[in-house]
């Protein structure tokens, strides 16, 4: 009979009053189960850690961005395994069987296939190439609620706190270690900002970035690259 294990879901969050109990609800069978959940919030002014407080075993405030959010819910987890997932990001209802699985693995880490909210076609058809590329290269995104076991998140030092590419960063490092574990039942990601922003020039954005970043430019100008790209497209 093997060990039971420990799961520590990690979710930064900023600004998001709005949806913040839809996400932590589905999330409430695992702190039963006796996991749990932490919400890192950057200092959100509408409330969000507030209504968050509730639905999860501990809020941590912390500086604003992805990476440093993370690395600050890592540092108080209790976890043997880290989850981390995105506000917008829901996980399947075999999550918890999945991961068990995963924790009696030789693994080091892994992921969720996707699957994107939108009813139109073509987000069938983002969220197929998003699954194809991270099966062939080994590489994921954080809509695919990567999850990594402690001991190897903490011999690597973590997310490093650049202010895009980081999960892709991290990804790099974490195939030293191993091929990622791969779900194949999907995280359910919110469309919106496809639609938003157009899923064709969501696609050609994310790719032009990517290609930048692999040839060697700053995350930094990256940022302000896609900032600039998503506040041409709003208005």
């Amino acid at each position: 009979m093997s060990e039971p294990f420990s799961l520590s879901v990690i979710v930064p969050v900023w600004q998001e009053a709005g949806a913040i109990v839809e996400t932590l609800q589905p999330l409430q069978p695992l702190r039963g189960a006796g996991h749990e959940v932490i919400v890192v919030d950057a200092g959100s002014p509408d409330g969000t850690a507030e209504l968050a407080r509730p639905r999860c075993d501990r809020v941590v405030v912390s500086g604003k961005g992805r990476a440093v959010q993370m690395n600050a819910g890592a540092a108080v987890a209790r976890g043997d395994v880290l989850l981390f997932l995105h506000a917008d990001t829901r996980l399947p209802e075999s999550a918890l069987a999945e991961l068990e699985q995963f924790s009696r693995s030789r693994c080091g880490w892994g992921r969720f296939d996707v699957a994107l909210s939108g009813r139109r076609p073509i987000f069938q058809v983002i969220a197929w190439f998003m699954n194809r590329r991270s099966r062939l290269t080994g590489i994921c995104t954080g809509d695919q609620a990567m999850f990594v076991r402690r001991t190897v998140f903490e011999a690597l030092g973590g997310f490093r706190e650049i202010p895009l590419m980081e999960d892709v960063e991290f990804s790099r490092r974490l195939r030293l270690v191993s091929r990622p574990w791969c779900i194949a039942d999907p995280v359910l990601t919110d469309s919106r900002r496809w639609e938003q922003n157009g899923p064709w020039r969501t696609i050609l954005l994310m790719w032009r970035l990517r290609w930048r970043y692999w040839r060697g430019e700053s995350p930094e100008s990256l940022a302000q690259a896609y900032r600039s790209d998503v506040r041409n497209a709003s208005e």
